[in-house]
């Protein structure tokens, strides 16, 4: 019997062992990590405030949120063999060419010479998205050189003020590294040449991550005083279309993308670069990293141990696939992990689970969401709001009837023979955005008249069905390419004009719940 007992123990012991392998062999950015702060000091390590940024060594204590273990979580150490336009080009880390413009010494960094070392700065560019992710050490930020209203007001306070008064202007000097080398002080950071090159405008209209890298000058020790010292990795962030969910979920992909594109061994601290007002998506931001503030609200010259600047959301794929073919499909990272495949990718559910887990929700579930009572059946609607100090408070319709359809399906719902059914009123502009995260993990059908709601989608499980009603004005692939590009069962219903007939929806929905086994 002992000895029974006994194999049982060591039997134990070894899957242990082996799913502890497994995960961290997964996870080689974890040991990445440890070899990077060797070269960058203090990168990871807390806020702290000092007139002089050579008194920091004290003992610190972190206060930064720590990554969650994700299911669908895949390493994104860079591999230079990143196939152009590949679904890990598109999604994950296909910033494979580095660009450095602005060395320091580690060696000196290693022997906590003060001031020794001087700042740098370097970016990693994709030719498959045609965009960088930079960071930089040593970087001072001034804000009275940065044109823009304060932000982070109560709307109410600013309505009706202009957007170009939210948007950052640069001027020269704006930002600031530290160099010792006499020749380079005074010089900017880098040329026209190189912002051409690596920060390509394309179709943007203000490309204000360039503007942003144009205005670096470089100075000199004697020069650099610095009224707040950030200690641990920080996001520099401008939003242009902040109060759209779409936009603000690719403005949040490509924030995450940076922070793990740059090897951060715990969550970055958020200073948004634009004078917008507060809105009700600041909550997943918050959720998603750990602080956040704006530019105009730190007094004095601020001063960062260690910047990322993330790209535009509209040099994302989420937004990029609008206009360009991108053919991926959505596949498990396990099926990835043992098979890779050009042409698939996990990152969107790796993504929809990071917005889960930053609300506190479980990430494990690979079944259809059921309650104890039968499955969800989500109607996202679309609610009068007002969005932003421009915004008359008005959502355009997209579906004429949609109470009628609502109602329709309730209806059918309450005489469902074959499983109990609970459809979900979606009144997602008078929920929190934890509400909304919550009640699309919990369905297992997610139905809506296309709207930015339904961006929602990419914290769905991995067996739910999105069923998505579209007028004909509307007839756009947002919500398609999400599905396909998650790996998500997707079906379409276009109409004619904006009126849906109840009987087709129902009839619909119904045939997708029988494929559920209901």
């Amino acid at each position: 019997m002992k000895k029974k007992k006994l194999k049982i123990l060591v039997s134990l012991f070894a899957l242990n062992s082996i799913t502890l392998y497994l995960y961290f062999s997964s996870h080689p950015d974890h040991f990445r990590h440890k070899s990077q702060e060797n070269h960058f000091p203090n990168t990871g390590n807390r806020f702290y405030s000092s007139e002089n940024h050579h008194n920091f060594h004290s003992s610190i204590t972190s206060q930064s949120k720590p990554w969650p273990i994700l299911p669908s979580y895949l390493p994104w150490s860079q591999n230079p063999n990143v196939a152009w336009r590949s679904c890990e080009g598109y999604f994950g880390n296909g910033f494979t060419r580095q660009i450095d413009l602005l060395k320091t010494s580690p060696e000196l960094h290693r022997k906590n010479i003060p001031g020794a070392g001087g700042g740098w700065f370097r970016c990693f560019f994709s030719d498959t998205l045609q965009s960088s992710i930079c960071e930089g050490g040593v970087i001072r930020m001034n804000s009275e050189r940065i044109s823009m209203s304060r932000g982070g007001e109560k709307l109410e306070t600013v309505i009706g003020r202009g957007e170009d008064e939210e948007l950052p202007v640069f001027k020269y000097g704006a930002f600031e590294i530290e160099v010792n080398d006499r020749k380079k002080i005074g010089k900017k950071l880098t040329d026209d040449e190189f912002l051409k090159k690596y920060l390509p405008e394309g179709a943007i209209s203000r490309h204000t991550m360039r503007e942003l890298i144009d205005s670096i000058r470089l100075v000199g020790v004697d020069e650099f005083h610095c009224s707040e010292w950030i200690e641990e990795p920080s996001l520099l962030i401008t939003r242009f279309e902040y109060a759209n969910l779409f936009h603000t979920v690719t403005d949040w992909y490509s924030a995450y993308t940076a922070s793990r594109v740059s090897g951060l061994p715990s969550r970055p601290h958020l200073v948004f670069v634009d004078g917008h007002c507060e809105t009700q998506l600041e909550e997943t931001w918050r959720a998603l990293f750990s602080s956040l503030t704006y530019a105009k609200n730190f007094s004095g010259p601020v001063c960062f141990r260690h910047a990322i600047l993330s790209p535009l959301g509209y040099e994302t794929a989420l937004f990029k696939g609008l206009t360009e073919q991108i053919d991926c499909n959505g596949a498990s990272a396990h099926d990835l992990w043992q098979n890779p495949n050009n042409r698939k990718t996990a990152r969107l559910s790796e993504f929809g689970e990071m917005i889960r887990a930053a609300f506190g929700f479980p990430v494990d579930r690979q079944n259809i969401p059921r309650t104890t009572t039968g499955p969800n059946v989500l109607f996202v609607r679309r609610e009068d709001y007002l969005a932003h100090p421009r915004h008359g408070g008005k959502v355009q319709s997209r579906l004429s009837n949609e109470q009628q359809v609502f109602d329709s399906i309730k209806s059918w719902a309450m005489n469902h023979s074959e499983c109990k059914l609970n459809v979900i009123n979606g009144l997602f502009a008078h929920m929190s955005m934890k509400e909304q995260v919550r009640a699309i993990q919990d369905a297992s059908v997610i139905v809506g008249a296309h709207g930015a709601g339904l961006t929602h989608i990419v914290s769905a499980a991995p067996k739910a069905v999105i069923l998505e009603i579209i007028s004909s004005e509307y007839r756009r692939p947002h919500f398609a390419l999400i599905a396909q590009w998650k790996g998500l069962e997707y079906h379409p219903i276009y109409l004619e004009g904006s009126h849906a007939d109840p009987l087709v929806v129902i009839d619909k929905l119904s045939s997708i719940l029988k494929s559920l086994v209901c």
